[in-house]
C-alpha cells in the first residue's frame, strides 16, 4: 500500500459517498444508524491476549483468497465467535479487496449481538461511519495516514455519537505520534484501540521486526493491536510477549483449513506466552 495506493483508494472511496448519499441522504442515513439496537462491546478475555478475526475475500499482497470464495460468511464468522474472537472485521472495500457492505450486514446478522463486527475499509467520510453502524458494525477501522486533522475529527465524532469503538491504523512512529494525540484528545468519550501494520506501504511485505520495534512507542492505557504478518502459533506467542493485547489476522484464518481451530491455537498460544511473562 504505497502512498500512491492510498490515495486511490481514498479517491475510490470518496466516490462511493457520492453514489451513496445520492442515494440515501446523510441525514436519512444517521438516523438509520442512530435507530440501530446497540452494538455488542468488545468480546475481550481477562487472559490477557485476544483475536480481532478478519473476513476478506482478496488480498493484494496475495491475491484471492480461494478458499473464501463461495464461502458461507454467516457460518465463517460465527466459527470465529466461538473460537473466541473479540471482534470480527470485515472488508467492505470492492475494488481491491472484493469486499461489499453487504457482507458486514450478513456477518452482523449472524453473530446476533453476541460479538462485534468492525468495518475495514479506507474511510473518508462520516457517512461511512454511519452506513457501517446501519449495517450492525460495532466499530470502525480509521487509517491515520490518510487523512487530515479534520476529517478524523468528523470521523471520531460520528464514532462517538454511535458509541462504536475505532481502531486507529500506524504505519510508523509519526503515525503512532498522531495516534497519542488523538487518545489524549478522544479517548475519554470514543473507545480506542492503536494498532500497527507491518506491511511495507511500497511493497505489500511484511516488514520482520516491525511490530516489535513499534511497541513500546504505542500510546499507554490503550489496547494495542498488531496487524499483518501473523500467521503462527509462534507469531501470536512473539507478539504477546512484546506486548500486544490483540493480534488482527486475515489472510491466514481464511487461508486455514479448519479456521476454528486455527483462531483457538493462536489465541491459546498468545495467552500462554502472556502468562509466561
Amino acid at each position: 500500500m504505497s502512498a500512491d495506493f492510498l490515495q486511490a483508494m481514498a479517491r475510490s472511496s470518496r466516490e462511493r459517498v457520492a453514489h451513496a448519499s445520492a442515494i440515501c441522504s446523510h441525514t436519512e442515513l444517521r438516523e438509520r444508524a442512530l435507530a440501530t439496537s446497540p452494538a455488542p462491546p468488545l468480546q475481550l478475555s481477562a487472559l490477557g491476549f485476544d483475536l480481532i478475526a478478519e473476513l476478506k475475500l482478496r488480498s493484494p499482497a496475495l491475491g484471492a483468497l480461494q478458499q473464501a470464495r463461495g464461502a458461507d460468511i454467516s457460518a465463517r464468522v460465527l466459527d470465529y465467535a466461538l473460537a473466541g474472537a473479540a471482534a470480527i472485521s470485515v472488508l467492505t472495500e470492492p475494488t481491491r479487496f472484493d469486499g461489499e457492505l453487504e457482507h458486514l450486514r450478513e456477518a452482523a446478522a449472524a453473530l446476533r449481538g453476541a460479538v462485534p463486527s468492525m468495518r475495514k475499509d479506507f474511510l473518508v467520510d462520516p457517512y461511512q461511519v454511519y452506513e457501517a453502524r446501519a449495517a450492525g458494525a460495532g466499530g470502525v477501522l480509521i487509517i491515520l495516514r490518510m487523512l487530515e486533522p479534520a476529517q478524523l475529527a468528523s470521523l471520531l465524532d460520528a464514532v462517538a455519537e454511535l458509541h462504536l469503538f475505532a481502531l486507529l491504523e500506524a504505519f510508523d512512529e509519526s503515525d503512532l505520534e498522531l495516534a497519542a494525540q488523538l487518545v489524549r484528545e478522544h479517548g475519554q468519550r470514543v473507545q480506542l484501540l492503536v494498532g500497527v501494520n507491518c506491511r511495507d506501504l511500497s511493497s505489500l511485505q511484511v516488514v520482520p521486526g516491525r511490530l516489535e520495534a513499534l511497541a513500546a512507542k504505542l500510546p499507554p492505557d490503550v489496547l494495542r493491536v498488531a496487524e499483518s504478518g501473523v500467521d503462527s502459533e509462534a507469531d501470536a506467542a512473539r507478539l504477546a510477549r512484546a506486548g500486544y493485547d490483540l493480534a488482527l489476522v486475515g489472510s491466514a484464518l481464511m487461508r486455514a483449513p479448519d479456521p476454528l481451530t486455527f483462531a483457538r491455537t493462536l489465541l491459546a498460544a498468545g495467552r500462554q506466552a502472556r502468562r509466561c511473562g
